[in-house]
């Protein structure tokens, strides 16, 4: 069974709260120990000088250790006075473990091990006279001692030597050692329920936007582009969100303009079929006789329903970016120049006087291709022919401006209407009153325009021009 994202949250959430609980109570019994250890040692040393300066100051009374040889009581007189241990290590405790110290020591002291490592320092001291001989201690013991000289007037009058071991921690001090340990178990997993609270909480709070985008997706793939998502932060999940809502606009967008260019094509594609079904029915019918007038009529048909795929097929094309563009440094100007000479008998037949005015200081290239300029100047060139007025005009001027090529194509009467401007490049789009369809245009041609304009990094417009006929403005990026 898959985990849910709440439960994978919420898990890596705990285990790192885990492992950094482990690690801070660890790090802590650590520190803990070592510095009682340190502690512990630190007070040995105190202890140790007090006894060394007790015993310097006990010999300035009794030269030579005469009294104090052989007078145990007097010995251990000065090692409970070297430091504030009485009511742990009591005289009476201290004479009975001199003399049995294998009976009487407490039970963590039992055995040659014990004995070694865990005898308090008044058990683990012995003093001895300057030539080394015993005055207190086991003989057999001597090579094992770290041997501390006593001075007296700047003199070595004796010894105090000291056994290996470590300190011996006292009742006292063992039980502050294990509250210590308790309290850091107790603290850790109070963290530990604490973490897995807020845990589920972050998990919680989490994953309730990635499930809530998580099922707009599925509602979204199911084809329902109005959902929304609410944005309620200005992070990450924020932004998904946001980018989630574009998203599902930008698709519903599509899904419209796919629906509205399948509706235009197959209007577009239903009425030169239509003419020429009627046509031909009444060619059946024996109400139009088989003339030659008749077959061109029906040629002319076909002529613009192949048209009509031509520039379907080019703007699918142009809309993919799967037109061929081979770029290379030319000069739009004399393609310009050409397509218009190529355009210039068709103008002369309707009457329309073409001008073409080269505004430029001196030439200069672009990084374009050669072919699709050609189709867009004789695409633009071809419009105009098409709607402008017989016995009118066309202007055409390049000219640099900064960075751009500026070119124009200002023709006369009829117009655009100024509510119309925007639309002129939208596929299938017409003028009804002045372009309409028994120009044999299909809407097509400027939406073609258009995406070749902006295959070259340019930008494409339409405005009213000044002869009341249509401007149109193309700018594209020079490479000098």
């Amino acid at each position: 069974m898959p985990k849910s994202i709440r439960f994978k949250l919420f898990l890596t959430l705990l285990l790192t709260t885990l492992l950094v609980v482990a690690g801070m109570y660890a790090f802590m019994r650590w520190s803990l120990d070592r510095g009682f250890a340190e502690f512990l040692e630190k007070r040995q040393q105190e202890h140790l000088s007090t006894l060394l300066e007790n015993l310097e100051n006990y010999y300035t009374a009794d030269p030579g250790w005469e009294r104090l040889t052989g007078n145990k009581r007097q010995w251990l007189n000065l090692l409970a006075e070297s430091r504030e241990h009485r009511r742990h290590f009591p005289l009476e405790w201290l004479q009975q473990a001199i003399r049995e110290p294998a009976d009487v020591w407490p039970p963590e002291l039992h055995g040659p091990a014990a004995e070694r490592r865990f005898l308090p320092l008044e058990l683990r001291v012995m003093l001895l006279r300057a030539d080394k001989t015993v005055i207190f201690g086991r003989r057999d013991r001597l090579k094992q001692l770290t041997l501390h000289p006593i001075l007296h007037q700047q003199q070595v009058v004796g010894y105090l030597g000291v056994l290996p071991g470590k300190p011996l921690n006292q009742p006292i001090e063992l039980q502050f050692i294990e509250r210590q340990g308790r309290s850091f178990v107790w603290i850790a997993l109070g963290m530990v329920l604490l973490s897995a609270v807020l845990a589920s909480v972050l998990a919680y709070a989490l994953g309730r936007p990635l499930k809530r985008i998580a099922g707009a997706a599925k509602t979204l793939a199911a084809g329902n582009y109005d959902i929304r998502l609410p944005v309620e932060s200005a992070d990450e999940l924020g932004q998904l969100a946001r980018d989630f809502n574009e998203m599902a606009a930008a698709l519903g967008q599509a899904e419209q303009a796919r629906r509205r260019w399948i509706a235009d094509i197959s209007h577009e594609l239903r009425t030169p079929i239509a003419v020429l079904r009627g046509e031909l029915e009444a060619l059946q019918d024996g109400i139009r006789p088989l003339t030659r007038e008749a077959v061109d009529a029906l040629y002319g048909d076909m002529m613009r329903l192949n048209r009509l795929t031509d520039d379907l097929y080019q703007l699918s094309l142009s809309d993919q970016g799967a037109l061929s563009y081979r770029k290379s440094a030319v000069d739009p100007v004399t393609i310009l120049r050409a397509d218009m000479d190529v355009l210039a008998p068709e103008f002369a037949a309707k009457g329309i006087a073409v001008k073409l005015a080269d505004r430029r200081e001196s030439p200069f290239s672009l990084h374009a291709d050669p072919d699709r300029l050609s189709q867009l100047f004789r695409n633009l060139l071809t419009n105009s022919l098409n709607y402008t007025d017989t016995g009118g005009w066309l202007d055409v001027t390049a000219a640099r401006e900064a960075d751009a090529l500026v070119v124009e194509f200002a023709d006369s009467a009829p117009g655009v209407p100024e509510a119309a401007m925007p639309r002129l490049f939208d596929r299938f789009y017409r003028v009804d009153s002045s372009r309409s369809r028994h120009h044999g245009g299909a809407g097509l041609g400027l939406a073609i325009c258009s995406n070749i304009v902006k295959a070259h990094r340019g930008e494409i417009s339409a405005s009213a021009s000044a002869a009341g006929g249509l401007r149109i403005r193309i700018e594209l990026p020079v490479n000098v």
